[in-house]
């Protein structure tokens, strides 16, 4: 085993593992993804047990295996337990988890993603937007900290950064209406859908949950999200599955 490797970060899921272990799966800024083993985490007794769990937010240390890593001793600042009582926005936050698992990556510079999560979280808890906004300022965030998103700031066909209302999933932007005729698939938005997706892909995270938008404009936004995902991803989450279940969402 070597040496202590003391990491910060945030626990995407855990899985019991044998009669009294757990496996983690951590988001770090230092190490990206990595999957660590938190022995006798099950225990009653266990100083893991707590930092075991999905949401706790802190720094953990750790021993690097061949494969994996192995916890040995946790410090939470944030186990976001006020959001496991929430309906549905524990659920949200599952997603999140789960999504953030997706994008994650060993061995890369995860601040941005966990510092994302951590914001969204946070928003859940402080309920003062919809829940449904947050997920899809989350999901368009981290599809643009992952570096795959769609233009929204110039039409992909003539360049013009005016008259902008119909988004071509096929050419993965905006066009203006010239370019738009005979276009096929496309989605027509409004000015206030298209400004809060020019405001979520510019702004710094600590500015991303200070603004709503009409029922109208969410509802374009949810269609618009639906496209990017089925484009940008390879499956569906399971996690999400059970959110449109539990809360409607489609």
């Amino acid at each position: 085993m070597g040496e202590a490797v003391q990491v910060t970060g945030m626990v995407l899921s855990a899985m019991p593992i044998g009669e009294y272990d757990r496996r983690l799966v951590l988001l770090t800024r230092e190490r990206g993804k990595i999957t660590a083993f938190a022995r006798g985490a099950r225990r009653m007794n266990s100083p893991l047990m707590a930092a075991s769990n999905t949401f706790a937010f802190g720094t953990f240390t750790v021993y690097e295996g061949r494969n994996s890593f192995s916890l040995q001793q946790a410090s939470i600042r944030e186990y976001f337990t006020g959001l496991a009582a929430m309906q549905p926005g524990v659920y949200y936050g599952f997603y999140f988890m789960e999504l953030a698992d997706y994008y994650g990556r060993e061995e890369n510079d995860e601040t941005q993603m966990l510092n994302l999560l951590y914001i969204s979280l946070k928003a859940l808890m402080k309920n003062t937007i919809s829940p449904r906004l947050v997920r899809r300022i989350f999901e368009l965030k981290a599809m643009a900290l992952n570096g795959e998103y769609p233009d929204m700031f110039a039409c992909a066909g003539c360049g013009t950064a005016e008259g902008l209302h119909v988004f071509s999933p096929r050419r993965d932007g905006m066009l203006c209406d010239k370019c738009a005729a005979g276009e096929p698939s496309v989605q027509r938005l409004s000015k206030a859908a298209v400004c809060a997706c020019r405001y979520i892909l510019a702004s710094p995270l600590e500015k991303l949950y200070t603004f709503t938008v009409t029922e109208e404009a969410l509802r374009e936004l949810e269609r618009l999200m639906n496209t990017l995902s089925g484009k940008y991803m390879d499956r569906k989450m399971k996690s999400l599955q059970i959110l449109e279940m539990v809360a409607g969402e489609f």
